[in-house]
C-alpha cells in the first residue's frame, strides 16, 4: 500500500482556483484505485501524487494528516 495526496476542488463543475484547493490523503495500491474510491464524491481532482520517503515523513508532521483507506 502507498499513501497518495489528492489535490481537489469541492465542486466538479467549477473552474479550478488554486486558492480553493483542498487536500486529502488516501492509502491505496495505485492512483487508479484512488480515483475509483473518490468517484462518487463531487470532487474536481487537480492532481494526485504518491508520497514516499522524506516527503511522506514531512506530511505526517501536519495536523491535517489523516489517511483514508481506499477499498
Amino acid at each position: 500500500m502507498a499513501v497518495f495526496k489528492v489535490f481537489f476542488q469541492h465542486n466538479r463543475n467549477e473552474v479550478i482556483v488554486r486558492e480553493n484547493t483542498q487536500t486529502i490523503y488516501v492509502e491505496a495500491q495505485t492512483e487508479e484505485q484512488v480515483r475509483r474510491y473518490l468517484k462518487d464524491r463531487n470532487y474536481n481532482i487537480e492532481f494526485i501524487t504518491k508520497l514516499e520517503g522524506a516527503h511522506l515523513d514531512y506530511e505526517k508532521q501536519s495536523e491535517d494528516f489523516n489517511v483514508e483507506q481506499a477499498e
